[in-house]
């Protein structure tokens, strides 16, 4: 008779270290930024007290990098612009449908052209169309001889119809880093009368 303790013992084994790999482990949450962080890497302060050449230099960074300036309002240093992207593959929105599917629409259409209606009103596909990152810009006096720039940016997915599908705030750090050494580079050149 063989015995039953090495199988049942196996089974055990399996079943408590089955549950502790690592794929089947949940993300652990992310914690929200605190308002002080985000604005570490969202300001920095220039050594310059001409806040209307700082923001010059801002606008010109913004519209070299593909930017469309929506409002500027110099009294309050507030520069808002928009930066648009087409997005070539037509994700549907809602449920995703297989190609078989498409395929079974599409004949069904064919077959019933001339005959009555379908019953069912077909909804129209709505498909993501349109990236949007978003860039709001403060500039304002700092001390007696420098200019401090906050910008925010936001990325936002856009379907067909121009309904909001996704919308999230950047904060990689290395995006603000990038844009505020173009912005330094620019204020180089302003000063420079290039």
């Amino acid at each position: 008779m063989v015995s039953k303790p090495p199988v049942v013992l196996a089974i055990v084994l399996l079943a408590l270290t089955g549950g502790c790999t690592i794929v089947n482990r949940p993300k652990p949450p992310e914690q929200e930024q605190t308002q002080l962080e985000r604005r570490q890497y969202q300001q920095r302060d220039f050594d310059t007290n001409d806040v209307k050449l700082v923001m010059k230099a801002v606008l010109n960074t913004l519209q070299d990098d593909g930017f469309t300036v929506r409002n500027a309002v110099v009294d309050l240093g507030l520069i808002s612009a928009v930066k648009e992207i087409m997005l070539t593959g037509r994700t549907s929105t809602s449920q995703q449908r297989s190609p078989a599917e498409t395929w079974a629409e599409i004949f069904a259409a064919a077959i019933s052209r001339g005959r009555t209606q379908p019953s069912t009103p077909q909804q129209p596909m709505r498909y993501r169309n349109i990236q949007q990152l978003e860039a709001t810009v403060n500039v304002s006096p700092f001390g007696t001889n420098q200019t401090r720039v906050r910008v925010s940016f936001v990325a936002r997915v856009l379907d067909n119809e121009g309904a909001v599908v996704e919308s999230q705030p950047v904060t990689d750090p290395g995006v603000y880093q990038t844009f505020f050494a173009k912005v330094d580079k620019g204020i180089f050149l302003e000063k420079q009368k290039f």
